[in-house]
This record gives C-alpha cells, sequence and structure tokens, in this order.
C-alpha cells in the first residue's frame, strides 16, 4: 500500500508536491505545474491547500543521502591535447 509522504530526495521547497508526485506516479516537474496553473484558475486556493498539506503530511523516510561530485572520474583524468590550427586566415569560413 503505497503512502503520501513528503520527498526527501526530489525537493524544491518542503517536497510536498514532489511527494504527490511520487504517490501518483508522476514527474514532479508536471505536478509543480499543474500547481502553478491551478493557483491562477482557482484563485489562490491551492495556497491554502498547500500549506495545510505541508504541516499535514509527514516526510519520507531516507536512506543514506549521499553527494557525488559530479566531476569526480573526469578530474583525475589527464588533459586533452589541443589541435593544431592551419595559419590560413580564411579557416574560419
Amino acid at each position: 500500500m503505497k503512502k503520501l509522504t513528503k520527498s526527501q530526495d526530489n525537493r524544491v521547497l518542503t517536497g510536498t508536491l514532489a511527494g504527490i508526485a511520487d504517490y501518483f506516479g508522476i514527474d514532479p516537474t508536471i505536478a509543480r505545474v499543474i500547481f502553478v496553473f491551478m493557483i491562477f484558475f482557482l484563485e489562490g486556493t491551492p495556497i491554502l491547500l498547500y500549506l495545510l498539506m505541508m504541516l499535514l503530511v509527514p516526510k519520507a523516510e531516507s536512506g543514506n543521502r549521499t553527494y557525488q561530485q559530479p566531476y569526480e572520474s573526469s578530474a583525475r583524468s589527464q588533459a586533452k591535447q589541443a589541435e593544431a590550427v592551419s595559419d590560413d586566415p580564411w579557416s574560419d569560413f
């Protein structure tokens, strides 16, 4: 059985919308876009609903979230050598 919880891995403010997206099996970006449109069409009522859910929905229990440096493996590799460029002044055209 699925349980509605706030996302700890994909959150912008509190993880509430990402948790709703996880619950329904959709992309969190789609849930956020729908929320913004609902704010305009329903005259701000979704903001009150969001604040209520922010307080009532529990946080998800997350495992060990480790930060991985994105360029760790490429920093250890050798630098590439530049290619030779011809001295022709019209080579850019």
